[in-house]
């Protein structure tokens, strides 16, 4: 079992950043490929990008070049930096642990980012 615990979401004016961190509990973390995914209001949701325990990263199309992903194996967190956020960037941001056929999920944070 893995207990994953969101923070640093918050109310963000489009054009600024944020930091979201996970932190990790119950296994060994680095094994793991982290995700972030995100849920806007009425949507399904969404993939923003991941890093597996190598540390390669990948990113969906909405947030590249904005965002970066990065992982402190010694911390047991996995960082999220959003960079000149847009309004569209608004939802809740899940942390997401996976390794072959188990998948846990964090209980998630806030994002608005207002015009």
């Amino acid at each position: 079992q893995v207990q994953l615990v969101e923070s640093g979401g918050g109310l963000v004016q489009a054009g600024g950043s944020l930091r979201l961190s996970c932190t990790a509990s119950g296994s060994i973390f680095s094994i793991y490929t982290m995700g972030w995914y995100r849920q806007a209001p009425g949507k399904q949701r969404e993939l923003v990008g991941g890093i597996t325990s190598s540390g390669r990263t990948n990113y969906a199309d909405s947030g590249k070049g904005r965002f970066t992903i990065s992982r402190d194996n010694g911390k047991n967190t996995v960082y999220l930096q959003m960079n000149s956020l847009k309004v569209e960037d608004t939802g809740v941001y899940f942390c997401n642990a996976q390794r072959v056929s188990v998948n846990f999920w964090g209980q998630g944070t806030q994002v608005t980012v207002s015009s």
